[in-house]
């Protein structure tokens, strides 16, 4: 079916929801390390705690994604998915600054991710649903410029709630404070509206052919059929896509190092705080916050201008120097003594993230068959999420033995990974070279 061009407003609608799905993901990001903490954990400790998140995207997302493959309904391919996914990331949002303790939070951070992996990875695929290939780089960029919006207000609130509306004191659950509590609960409203506004606003194109489509999915019913779906798919994976994995595995190890890393690094290293319980500690893990919201204002303003950068020196040029960015960004902070010179810093973060979650998926979606968009952009997933299990079993005794818990080392160590990955990018396949 030759895919009809759509509006700017049509796009819009139809990636709004990752608006909302990004403070879910903002809150945690900038946030989970300093709950952890705060309920007792050590540096250690923190990448074992983390590794809920990728272990669940690595099983949720590839299932998830040949599920909407298969699904046709009232709702259509796609929304079931996001619907189901924001109720659940809701209500863990509510649950998660009640924590008391660090079972109780690395629980629920379980639920959490599984549950805004079913939301986000349908959303992917939309993109390659709904627009021919020559708009999905700008559909792809209107999910990063949420993704940036979301983020800047999501990483900011914590900061936000105490120094603009004098949020003071324990939130309960041990000494997690009232600003994050609140912020959790916005993020929540926040999800559910996002989603629930692309829901409603948005109409998906039905199969083709619809018989032959529900006689193929009664064929291929069963826990069994879904295996041997997404076991077939990774065997026959496209070139673009065995190219762009060590990109994204070296990509996401950086940005791990920092996610894990950054905010305790901040409150250490550049406020001076000696521990947790020091009123510097939260004074930093608030600023590294507000540095996080920074990154993401740089991203919802690039995300502007990365169809025409892409346009202009192609896709590959474009992430790969965006990467550049990044590394240079992170590998800053080891020489920044001044909290607010880290903004500048966080300048090339956003432009790394603004590209990161868009320009690898421009370049895959044109070499995917339309009827397996879903599961294969689930399986790409995979590259994202073993890198951050490496990390998560692996970085303890990184930081016991080789960093000597030095988070700022970490976070360093990022910047290199950024580094490689923007060298790695130009072996991937062009535009023109995709479909071989």
């Amino acid at each position: 079916m030759q895919k009809p061009r759509l509006s700017f407003w049509q796009i819009w609608n139809m990636s709004f929801g990752f608006l909302g799905i990004q403070f879910g993901w903002g809150l945690q990001m900038a946030n989970m390390s300093a709950i952890y903490e705060y309920l007792g954990a050590k540096a250690e400790d923190i990448p074992m705690l983390w590794l809920a998140a990728p272990l669940t995207g690595m099983i949720v997302q590839p299932i998830i994604g040949s599920m909407s493959d298969r699904t046709w309904g009232p709702l259509g391919r796609r929304r079931p998915y996001f619907l189901v996914g924001a109720i659940l990331s809701s209500l863990a949002l509510i649950a998660m600054p009640n924590s008391s303790a660090l079972w109780m939070a690395a629980g629920l951070l379980w639920i959490m991710d599984a549950s805004i992996n079913v939301s986000m990875e349908p959303f992917r695929a939309f993109v390659a649903d709904m627009l021919p290939d020559e708009q999905r780089t700008r559909g792809f960029a209107m999910q990063s410029l949420f993704i940036g919006l979301g983020s800047v207000v999501a990483s900011a609130l914590p900061w936000m709630m105490s120094n603009w509306f004098g949020v003071v004191g324990s939130g309960g659950g041990g000494t997690i404070p009232m600003s994050v509590k609140l912020s959790f609960y916005v993020g929540a409203a926040a999800f559910f509206g996002g989603v629930l506004y692309t829901i409603v606003t948005t109409k998906e194109y039905p199969p083709e052919d619809l018989a032959a489509f529900r006689r193929k999915n009664e064929d291929t019913k069963g826990v069994g059929a879904f295996a041997a779906e997404i076991l077939k798919a990774a065997k026959d994976m496209p070139l673009v896509m065995k190219r762009l994995a060590p990109v994204q595995i070296c990509t996401w190890l950086g940005l791990f190092c920092m996610w894990l890393y950054f905010p305790v690094a901040v409150a250490r290293n550049v406020f001076g705080a000696p521990d947790e319980k020091s009123p510097l500690f939260q004074q930093g893990v608030e600023w590294a916050g507000l540095c996080f919201g920074m990154y993401s204002v740089i991203t919802f303003v690039f995300a502007f201008f990365l169809p025409g950068l892409a346009e202009r020196f192609g896709r590959r040029l474009t992430h790969s120097v965006c990467l550049l960015a990044g590394a240079a960004g992170l590998l800053s902070v080891g020489v920044i003594h001044e909290p607010k010179l880290l903004l500048l810093s966080m300048t090339g973060v956003g432009i790394a993230w603004a590209s990161t979650v868009s320009m690898p998926y421009a370049l895959l979606s044109a070499s995917l068959p339309a009827e397996r968009t879903g599961v294969y952009m689930g399986i790409f997933n995979f590259f994202i999420v073993l890198p951050e299990i490496v990390a998560s079993l692996a970085f303890g005794q990184v930081m016991t033995h080789l960093l000597g818990g030095n988070r700022l080392a970490a976070v360093l160590m990022g910047g290199f990974f950024l580094a490689v990955a923007a060298l790695l990018v130009r072996r991937v396949p062009g535009e023109v070279e995709a479909g071989r």
